[in-house]
């Protein structure tokens, strides 16, 4: 089964922080993503002058996407990116590895997800969409999709809601499975609503954080939303950090450990889980190699700034994931 995600095209520009005061200073959530227009933009990047960066392709599907095609999966990926320099360098990174790009491109800038990195790995988001939210419901035609068994989408596009629903009809009406990453719990207290009605109606696979899980339930714990949302679709997946993981499935449950890992930075985590479970998924594995897959993938990608795990951990990963 080939995958392709759909989802904000992005370049992240990370950067390591001291303390929190940075945060604090320009009004950030913690662990949260806030999406930013062009003053704040301007006003970030100047200040992200003074710090040390590293940029990398990212946005939540891209990530899935791209954990995928490390582990051979050939994925796709639609988008939409400026004719910039950063857009350029998002198109550069799919075909270097593998990924079929269907990448719309407008007059405005790439998108950019200014990523704040702290001391304990958790991060936090202001993202510039730019031209990442401009992104269509002509730019997803059924020739795109026809190759494809499953369309991964990210929560984060939920700011339209008329292209999502259309993306999720288009594929269902092709027979595609849809899988859909949750993106942040402030997005899903922020349309609730429309979430749940996604879920109930289109979707398959369905990837949340306990944040995310509670936001998406009004509250539950997670085994109690576990179970709610294995209600609404084929499969649930609820993520619970270094507790592990747990999906439902019909009525089969299932709980692995996560794999030990010594924090550096939490970006990708969620995305590189996901990436895991679904080439698992896609092969047909069992719900437990399944999750297992994604905690390697995950404790794997939060050992490093943003996404660049090494080929030769990439491969050890192959070895143990793929046989």
């Amino acid at each position: 089964m080939k995958i392709i995600g759909i989802g904000n095209a992005l370049v992240d520009v990370l950067a390591c922080l001291g303390d929190d005061s940075l945060l604090n200073e320009q009004r950030l959530k913690r662990g949260g993503m806030e999406l930013i227009d062009d003053e704040r933009y301007k006003q970030i990047s100047k200040v992200l002058e003074n710090y040390d960066t590293e940029m990398a392709t990212g946005g939540s599907a891209g990530n899935t996407i791209l954990a995928l095609a490390n582990l051979g999966a050939r994925p796709g990926f639609i988008g939409r990116v400026g004719n910039d320099f950063m857009g350029e360098f998002f198109a550069q990174n799919c075909e270097k590895m593998g990924i079929e790009a269907r990448l719309a491109h407008g007059a405005g800038s790439t998108g950019v997800a200014n990523t704040f990195i702290s001391n304990d790995g958790e991060r936090t988001f202001a993202t510039y969409l730019g031209e990442a939210a401009k992104l269509e419901t002509t730019d997803v035609t059924p020739e795109i999709l026809k190759d494809y068994g499953l369309i991964h989408i990210e929560g984060y596009l939920v700011h339209d809601h008329e292209l999502i629903e259309s993306v999720a009809r288009l594929a269902k009406s092709q027979g595609l499975k849809i899988s859909l990453d949750l993106a942040s719990y402030n997005i899903v207290e922020n349309d609730l609503a429309f979430f749940r009605h996604l879920v109930s109606e289109y979707v398959d696979i369905v990837f949340a954080n306990q944040e995310e899980s509670a936001a998406f339930t009004s509250g539950k714990n997670p085994e109690e939303a576990l179970l709610e949302i294995a209600g609404m679709c084929e499969v649930a997946v609820v993520k619970l950090g270094k507790n592990g993981s747990s999906a439902k499935c019909g009525d089969q449950i299932c709980r692995v450990p996560a794999c030990e890992a010594k924090v550096l930075d939490t970006t990708a985590a969620g995305d590189f889980f996901a990436g895991g479970f679904l080439y698992a998924y896609s092969q047909g594995r069992s719900l437990k190699q399944c999750l297992e897959a994604g905690s390697l993938l995950s404790s794997k990608v939060i050992q490093v700034i943003g996404t660049k795990v090494t080929e030769e951990t990439w491969q050890e990963i192959r070895k143990e994931v793929i046989g």
